[in-house]
């Protein structure tokens, strides 16, 4: 009889105790581990043209665009994936503050087995053909589909990007606002493979008739460029920094101004050239000092360089910060 009433006894302070526990996990205050900012993905889009490069094209668009958003297209380097470009470098971080589309396109291993845009390959990169036709279907299909605003395009390219960028600006002028070439290479340097590598590590060679030459024979007659701004680590040992000067002879012929014209200033990063026209800066070269290949991003900051992108350098200078200043993109 005692042990039947000890038993019942436990069980009815068992089940108290349960009851109590559940009271008080019921009026306690909800604990949520505190959320981390959700990293901006990247959106596969298919059907955008012919693609006669065949590419990949990926974009991030922001919820609540403004009317008419300006666009950024941002072309990756060998070995490098939009998502690795774009974790590293913040540009749909900074899209979704400033209210802009970005617009990566992406080299297939097919085309490429390091993933290099074909910028040495004449057919890829000639008007309305090859890859060079594939960016600009699918930013015809950007622009119209977000209905952006054409007068606020822009592209910035890095190494093998780099050199596409130079060959989109000197193929469709009137397309961009202003571009970026980062540790690229002029365009109309080689017609192959093998030449590629030789300039890229030793400086391409000066046409007899000058890097600006190379410009008028794919656009002849065309006295209006967008802006320029040319990247260069000065310890960069994939691409030789005198393939940037080459960059910035072209494209200071190109907009018609004296190469003796321009302006230097020593930063604490390195030293930044202008060359102006009276009524703005046309092309300016950032030269980086002990930086080797990749995109500056500055080592604290919003937009600091903590990733894994090996093309991606912590530098004293952030360039999609600069670039946002250089094409009015601000903050909403």
């Amino acid at each position: 009889m005692k042990l039947g009433f000890t038993r019942s006894l436990t069980r009815l302070l068992k089940m108290q105790r349960k009851a109590v526990g559940s009271l008080e996990k019921a009026w306690s205050p909800v604990r949520r581990k505190p959320s981390k900012e959700q990293r901006p993905t990247l959106q596969l889009v298919q059907a955008f043209g012919s693609n006669p490069g065949r590419l990949v094209m990926k974009s991030y668009v922001p919820t609540n665009l403004p009317r008419k958003p300006a666009m950024v297209i941002v072309l990756h380097g060998c070995r490098q994936t939009p998502e690795s470009l774009d974790a590293a470098s913040g540009f749909s971080k900074l899209a979704k503050d400033r209210g802009f589309i970005v617009l990566y396109p992406q080299q297939t291993h097919s085309n490429n087995p390091q993933r290099c845009f074909n910028w040495f390959r004449p057919s890829e990169v000639a008007r309305d053909r090859g890859e060079l036709l594939s960016i600009k279907q699918m930013i015809d299909y950007a622009l119209k589909r977000h209905r952006a605003d054409r007068s606020r395009v822009y592209v910035v390219g890095l190494s093998a990007g780099g050199a596409m960028t130079g060959a989109l600006v000197a193929n469709y002028p009137d397309t961009f606002a202003g571009a970026a070439i980062v540790a690229g290479m002029p365009v109309g340097a080689v017609r192959d493979a093998m030449s590629a590598l030789r300039a890229m590590t030793s400086g391409a060679s000066t046409p007899k008739d000058g890097w600006g030459a190379r410009i008028q024979e794919i656009s002849p007659g065309q006295r209006a460029w967008p802006p320029i701004s040319i990247w260069q680590g000065t310890a960069d040992r994939t691409v030789n920094p005198a393939n940037a000067l080459a960059c910035v002879d072209q494209w200071v012929e190109a907009h018609d101004v004296k190469r003796s014209a321009g302006r230097s200033e020593t930063k604490a990063w390195g030293e930044l050239s202008t060359w102006s026209t009276v009524s703005a800066s046309r092309v300016s070269f950032y030269s980086v000092t002990g930086m080797g290949h990749g995109l500056p991003v500055k080592e604290t900051g919003p937009i600091a360089s903590g990733s894994k992108d090996p093309f991606v350098l912590g530098a004293g200078i952030s360039a999609p910060i600069e670039l946002m200043r250089l094409w009015h993109l601000a903050r909403r």
